[in-house]
């Protein structure tokens, strides 16, 4: 799924939260799901997910859940998953909700097992789903634009021109997302202060970072926000003001569906031992508080939210690609693999450039500079192309590139020897899923480098095996964020 970027489009109905609307009515359609969500529609706990071996998660594309920079697949909740993942012993796949108002329908008719944002805890939620036990705690916060002079005028003028009690709400518009907590926040206020308090909805596909840039813009006067995500965006735009509390403490979780009591166990165990280690609190930190490194990420043009971009060196990854007839994330994905995008890069093995040619490999396919990236980016796929006419008996054009890749990664020769011992091991070897790939890795071992068939003896065969798995993941993170 190529994701496309999100519409702005406001629904300019002011609604007035006196306005009758049967609790039946409100509860059901109550924030943060639609009006027909029902509960689960489908049973699959721990059991069946770790029978099927993957763990499905749905998220939101944002700057904090999950995104790309640089080349690298991040965010809060996109490390978190996959510590998780690889905690319950499972592969991660992500699916994107590209409306937050389907992320309860999503999850209730089986089209992920978790719900991986930041939720925050409501009472109507919880009989929608089952909350893990929560990640952080925070509150609402009013979001709101200081004057465009702010920085010459005193406090107190400053101040003048803010909402700074909750109370003054009654004559002002708010702008939140229509099924969101914050609306369901601005309704209980309103029976708090006493007052009516006109609201502006906005659709569900627009983010809640993308709302405070609007505020940021002057295209809507002020929305509310959790405080730490609107504190990181107060970073990149000190214009903002968001000092006014519109709630208490509320507690931000994941969500299962409520027929998923292993599962939720499972997950809650998990958050319980990460919350005590230091490693939780870092990734917390790195999105959260780091202020320094989130104003380069949003500044920066490899930023997936600004642009199409992956690294500098595209328009040569994109133009050597085509001779291979790959698609040039794909490739983006082994140049970041070998070396990040550092054309300086060298290994303890003497490889060096982008794409990470050894000396003697690189005069074979031309290459007289291994640091220029022009060259070596062409070198490289010269040597790929050439790996890949080892396997003309592998028909599957997905499985040839794998096999391709190992090969590059390893030579030709040990993965030859892998293909004769899955062979004679009563696999196929002409596919490297779950066939060579484990004789690939049995190569370390004396019995298997030892054997009649083996020509070329003993190799870290975990290397080739995690090469060509990384790359393949890494590229389907690319496709979610980066156009063809």
């Amino acid at each position: 799924m190529i994701l496309k970027k999100c519409t702005f489009f406001i629904v300019f109905l002011i609604i007035l939260s006196g306005c009758s609307q049967g609790d039946n009515s409100a509860s059901s359609a109550m924030f943060g799901s639609k009006p027909d969500t029902k509960p689960y529609k489908i049973s699959k706990d721990l059991e069946a997910i770790k029978e099927d071996g993957v763990l499905h998660a749905i998220t939101i594309y944002n700057s904090t859940s999950y995104f790309l920079y640089k080349g690298m697949p991040m965010g809060f909740e996109y490390e978190l998953l996959s510590r998780l993942a690889k905690n319950l012993g499972l592969k991660l796949k992500i699916t994107i909700a590209e409306d937050i108002d389907d992320l309860f329908d999503m999850l209730n008719n089986g089209k992920g097992d978790i719900i991986a944002y930041g939720l925050t805890i409501t009472e109507p939620r919880k009989k929608l789903v089952s909350f893990t036990e929560n990640h952080y705690v925070t509150h609402q916060a009013l979001v709101q634009r200081m004057p465009s002079n702010w920085r010459s005028l005193p406090g107190y003028k400053i101040d003048k021109q803010l909402i700074s009690n909750t109370l003054e709400l009654s004559n002002d518009t708010v702008w939140v997302r229509e099924n969101s907590s914050y609306a369901e926040r601005i309704k209980n206020l309103e029976n708090e202060i006493g007052a009516e308090i006109p609201v502006a909805h906005i659709n569900g596909n627009v983010t809640t970072d993308e709302i405070i840039k609007m505020v940021v813009d002057g295209e809507i006067e002020r929305t509310v926000a959790d405080h730490n995500i609107a504190s990181i965006n107060k970073t990149y735009y000190p214009i903002l003001n968001i000092d006014t509390r519109v709630s208490f403490s509320q507690r931000i979780a994941w969500a299962v569906r409520q027929n998923s009591p292993d599962l939720l166990k499972a997950i809650n165990k998990w958050i319980n031992k990460e919350k005590k280690s230091d490693d939780y609190y870092v990734i917390y930190n790195k999105y959260f508080k780091n202020t320094r490194s989130n104003r380069s990420r949003i500044k920066s043009d490899f930023y997936s939210k600004n642009s199409n971009k992956i690294s500098k060196y595209d328009d040569i990854i994109k133009e050597n690609a085509s001779e291979l007839g790959w698609d040039w994330r794909f490739l983006s994905s082994q140049v970041y693999q070998e070396s990040r995008f550092d054309p300086t890069a060298e290994s303890w093995a003497g490889a060096t450039g982008l794409i990470q040619l050894m000396p003697a490999t690189a005069k074979e396919v031309g290459v007289s500079n291994n640091y220029n990236p022009e060259q070596n980016i062409r070198g490289g796929v010269k040597y790929l192309d050439r790996m890949r006419d080892n396997f003309e008996a592998v028909e599957d054009s997905i499985q040839k590139v794998k096999f391709t890749l190992a090969a590059f990664n390893c030579g030709a020769g040990h993965v030859y020897d892998a293909m004769r011992l899955a062979e004679k091991n009563g696999k196929n070897p002409n596919i490297w899923d779950e066939n060579v790939e484990e004789y690939i890795l049995k190569l370390k071992d004396r019995k298997y480098y030892l054997d009649d068939v083996v020509r070329h003896g003993f190799v870290r065969g975990r290397e080739p095996y995690n090469y060509v798995r990384d790359i393949f993941l890494r590229y389907e993170h690319y496709k979610k964020f980066i156009e063809e």
